[in-house]
């Protein structure tokens, strides 16, 4: 039987960013100072007005490729979750298997999830692998956010970066990803959503929860989603762990989507967890939607955070509403340590 391992993880960014400082002095009336400590955010990057997430998953991927030494005519299958597609259609992972020259008969496919979409790629990465389907696939997570904020969004703009993150999927002989769960809740939908670009019709669309305070195609209302995560990740854990079979001091390190520093504190007292067990990492890259649990990992690799023999819960929630969470041990970083 073969397993999903999470392998090598390469980043890519757009070269341009905004400090907080920048948007200071573009923005005097704005209190920086407060929005940093309640986001946790200081840098953001910002794709370029031509720039696609495609674009940002061809750099990702060629980087992993390089780095890694990896023969792209190995790759079965592409998986890209995105928000931010180039075309309504056709697929951006089909255009992609034609930039990054993949073998023809490598399978190709996008699907639209946010916040949660590095868990569920990881899941149908392993049902893929466990049905004899695919054993090496390229899971991309890219997303565009600053394509739909006004540059005069306060709530947004401070808070979302854009970024792409290309991981490795191989197929192994332990499973090194397990007890995955998953939530979805389409009565939040109208907390966070861009409702343009379509086929359903502007009168008809979703309103949103309470009144647009911006002009940006994004909506989010941070209080709902707030209270709806605090809400559902502390039952999500315990269905982990219980499918798992697992205690919590079983779990080294509790890896969450990077959503804002206010949101992730909250789920630190909600669940009794130290900065060290719950990490915060956003002050570089800011919220990147579905690409801030690979670029978290990468982070805690680099340093020597994560240990191979340890037990470690991927979660990721939002947009939607959806969440989703599994188990997860680094057997790939035990071979590289070894």
């Amino acid at each position: 039987m073969a397993y999903a391992e999470i392998g090598p993880i390469a980043i890519a960014v757009p070269d341009r960013f905004e400090t907080n400082e920048y948007l200071q002095a573009q923005f005097p009336e704005w209190d920086m100072q407060e929005i940093g400590e309640k986001t946790g955010i200081k840098k953001r990057y910002i794709a370029s007005e031509h720039q696609t997430a495609g674009d940002l998953a061809v750099q990702a991927a060629e980087r992993l490729f390089s780095e890694h030494s990896i023969d792209r005519s190995t790759i079965d299958f592409v998986l890209l979750c995105t928000q931010t597609p180039d075309y309504p259609l056709p697929t951006t992972a089909c255009l992609l298997q034609q930039r990054l020259e993949l073998r023809q008969e490598c399978g190709a496919l996008d699907f639209n999830l946010g916040c949660s979409g590095f868990v569920y790629g990881l899941a149908l990465a392993d049902g893929l692998i466990q049905s004899r389907t695919a054993r090496r696939i390229l899971l991309l997570t890219a997303e565009t956010y600053s394509k739909y904020i006004d540059p005069n969004d306060r709530s947004l703009r401070t808070i979302f970066g854009d970024a792409a993150a290309a991981t490795l999927i191989d197929a192994g002989q332990q499973a090194s990803l397990r007890a995955f769960q998953f939530g979805t809740d389409g009565s939040g939908a109208d907390t966070l959503m861009v409702t343009d670009g379509g086929a359903r019709r502007a009168e008809q669309a979703i309103k949103p929860r309470h009144k647009k305070r911006w002009k940006s195609r994004l909506y989010m209302d941070g209080p709902e989603l707030m209270s709806f995560t605090v809400m559902a990740i502390p039952k999500l854990i315990e269905q982990i762990l219980q499918l798992g079979q697992l205690s919590r001091p079983e779990i080294d390190l509790y890896l969450f989507h990077q959503a804002t520093r206010k949101m992730l504190e909250q789920l630190q007292n909600r669940l009794g967890l130290s900065e060290r067990e719950l990490p915060i990492r956003l002050e570089e890259y800011g919220n990147t939607v579905s690409a801030t649990l690979p670029i978290l990992i990468s982070q805690m690799r680099a340093e020597a955070r994560i240990r191979p023999e340890n037990n470690n819960l991927l979660v990721g929630f939002g947009v939607g509403w959806s969440w989703a969470g599994c188990v997860w041990q680094d057997q790939w970083l035990g071979r590289q340590s070894s």
